[in-house]
């Protein structure tokens, strides 16, 4: 059969109906894809030109391998099915668009069969990738679909169905292999071989749809999931950047600070590589999924923040081209209610298959609001003059700071060989006293040089930071290094997730670069494991463990705490780094919550189903969130830090061996 591109339809010959239609539709992609990279890059500056063996590696991992894609095991896979089917067929379309020179005049004979085959095993898989789909979207249409319009993600399934089955069609009719062409050597043997003019165009078609939706729709992502996965955040997860840094890459201390605005109000105050997040969201709502702000009926949902910024690009690109600024800003966009409701607990982070960088987007607008425009919640007034006057929120004397461990027996102020950082809850919440007092009960039960910092320790900075007072932030920071400086202090242990990320992983742009920093249950894991600890014992006790969002699934601690617990008997459903939200980061635990809008009574009820009676903790403000939780949602579970199990159970020991020497003096 004559090849369609050359035959004449009227006056025209293929080729030139070709050239028009393909034309016309490459041109408009081209376009599109042009004027999204002139508003992307009306961004800040943003290096990300380092670490280029790292970002490689998560090219191939995360964009060729679809690493993050796969961790939802049924949509994924769909997806996976119909990415890699793209990526093997991609050469057949310019063989179909030029008539087969590719395959009969580029292509050494040798490879055309398996060339051939691997077409049609890449036409085969997106087939079945979106024959699954649509299934899924239509019969078994998840709940995050339900009620919202699915016309768009349809239809592009739609096209994918037509151009995988009008490609066997076409294939029919040229001769294909039994071996390497099953499916279309069987379709030869059909009746529909005598549509293979009209499955040719009609698939030539499909595909110049295709390239007009792609850049007008959430598949743009095909184009810039590339430079938005290279261009990955390679430093740890949920550090913030200073205000400014000097050429070595450190902050510039605030004495030597001179800068006119502080965070993102206007477009081009976001940097190129948060711009280009807005290009690269493929809507698939994971970041929705695992949001505590969103599943407690908060005004936030991470999906629509980055669409915020694309939307906001193409409602305004006129005015942001000639280098205008809108009267609109960037919060007024996002709104205030998103802007603070924000945990910062990075689940949406972590979960998402293309890296994009949410919070950052709502911390930046943060800080605009809390130091230039004093758009903030009131409520916060308090814990920051609390700080800035007393180095906590809780507005106590510095000097009341170490109280908690006047008979302990303690180093305070002294050089040790590890320094307890005791953090703001410790040192003055009546509860979390007791956990300072067990862990520095076990560290010294274990033989260890510690000591604490008493009146001189501050605040290491979270609240302020996490809130956007990034100015406050720095001041308590740059304090707290001049008296590790001063103390020699080289290795810390703290109880605390916020203080452990602060200090150990945003610390050092400021000066801190050779700290050692531990959170208590590494520390405790290591004592066991070298025979310095008791293993606990749960006295026919069954427990469950909370993770932190500081310490799993941002600070990576995830095996040790369990490790101390010897195991836990039943895991909460989210749990790991998969852990869901107390509710008390970003800064919330100091503002106020809507009663019926409560992150911590969704994980107080998937705490209690677990049935266990005890939750271990490892983090002071999920002991006191998780606590109240369970008090609301009426379960009686203990909630006890992981250092409290085992010096009680230290205690308890030295109790009966007491006992049991003062029973053998009485008899003898």
């Amino acid at each position: 059969m004559e090849h369609p591109l050359l035959v004449e339809y009227g006056p025209l010959p293929g080729w030139v109906i070709l050239l028009i239609i393909g034309g016309g539709s490459i041109a408009f992609f081209l376009f599109q894809v042009i004027l999204a990279t002139r508003l992307v890059m009306l961004g800040a500056p943003d290096n990300r030109f380092d670490s280029w063996v790292v970002r490689i590696k998560e090219l191939l991992v995360g964009w060729l391998g679809q690493k993050k894609v796969l961790r939802d095991r049924v949509a994924g896979g769909m997806h996976v099915l119909m990415f890699w089917g793209f990526l093997m067929l991609s050469t057949d379309m310019l063989d179909l668009a030029t008539a087969n020179f590719f395959s009969h005049n580029i292509l050494p004979e040798i490879f055309n069969g398996p060339w051939n085959g691997i077409v049609e095993l890449g036409y085969t898989s997106a087939l079945i990738g979106a024959t699954a789909a649509l299934i899924r979207r239509i019969i078994f249409t998840p709940e995050k679909l339900r009620g919202k319009s699915q016309l768009e993600g349809n239809f592009i399934l739609f096209l994918i169905l037509t151009i995988t089955i009008t490609s066997f069609i076409i294939e029919s009719v040229e001769s294909p292999s039994a071996t390497w062409e099953p499916i279309g050597n069987w379709v030869a043997g059909t009746s529909l071989t005598n549509f293979a003019i009209i499955a040719y165009w009609t698939h030539m078609l499909s595909i110049c749809s295709f390239l007009i939706l792609i850049p007008m729709s959430k598949h743009m992502h095909l184009v810039m999931a590339i430079p938005n996965v290279f261009f990955h955040d390679t430093e740890p997860m949920a550090k913030m950047r200073p205000l400014a840094i000097d050429e070595s890459g450190k902050a510039i201390l605030l004495e030597e600070l001179d800068i006119d605005s502080f965070g993102v109000s206007t477009f081009d105050q976001y940097t190129w590589r948060q711009i280009i997040d807005g290009w690269s969201c493929t809507s698939c709502a994971r970041c929705q999924d695992v949001c505590p702000a969103y599943a407690s009926g908060k005004g936030l949902n991470p999906m629509q923040i980055v669409k915020d910024v694309r939307n906001y690009a193409n409602d305004y690109a006129p005015i942001l081209l000639k280098g205008d600024q809108p009267e609109e800003t960037m919060l007024a966009r996002i709104t205030e209610e998103a802007v603070w409701a924000c945990t910062t607990c990075h689940a949406c982070v972590d979960v998402c298959p293309l890296y994009i960088e949410h919070v950052p987007k709502l911390t930046d607008l943060r800080r605009n609001a809390m130091m230039e425009t004093m758009e903030y919640p009131e409520e916060l007034n308090v814990a920051m003059g609390n700080l800035e006057s007393a180095s906590n929120p809780y507005g106590f004397g510095e000097h009341e700071r170490g109280d908690w461990a006047k008979d302990l027996d303690v180093k305070v102020g002294e050089p040790a060989e590890y320094i307890y950082f005791v953090g703001c809850a410790a040192s003055f919440d009546e509860r979390n006293q007791k956990v300072a007092r067990a862990t520095i009960g076990l560290l010294k039960e274990a033989g260890l040089d510690v000591g604490i910092l008493g009146m001189r320790e501050g605040c290491s900075g979270d609240p302020a930071r996490r809130s956007g007072n990034e100015y406050l932030f720095q001041m308590l920071a740059e304090t707290n290094i001049a008296t590790f400086d001063e103390l020699g202090v080289k290795r810390i242990i703290t109880a605390c997730p916020h203080c452990f990320h602060t200090i150990g992983k945003e610390y050092g742009d400021y000066g801190a670069d050779d700290l050692e920093i531990f959170h208590h249950t590494e520390i405790m894991a290591k004592l066991q494991s070298e025979g310095k600890l008791p293993e606990l014992d749960k006295n026919g006790k069954s427990i469950t463990f909370h993770d932190p969002c500081y310490l799993g699934r941002i600070g990576d601690v995830v095996d040790e705490p369990r490790s101390v617990l010897g195991g836990v008997d039943v895991e909460i459903k989210r749990h790991g780094k998969d852990s869901f939200c107390c509710g008390a980061g970003g800064a919330q635990m100091w503002m106020e919550e809507d009663a019926d809008k409560r992150v911590n009574k969704i994980r107080a009820e998937e705490i209690a189903a677990t049935g266990c009676d005890t939750v271990a903790i490892g983090c002071p403000f999920c002991s006191i969130m998780v606590k109240d939780g369970l008090d609301t949602v009426g379960a009686e579970m203990d909630v006890k830090d992981i250092a409290e199990l085992l010096w009680e159970q230290i205690v308890e020991r030295d109790k009966e061996i007491h006992t049991a020497v003062e029973s053998t003096s009485i008899e003898s």
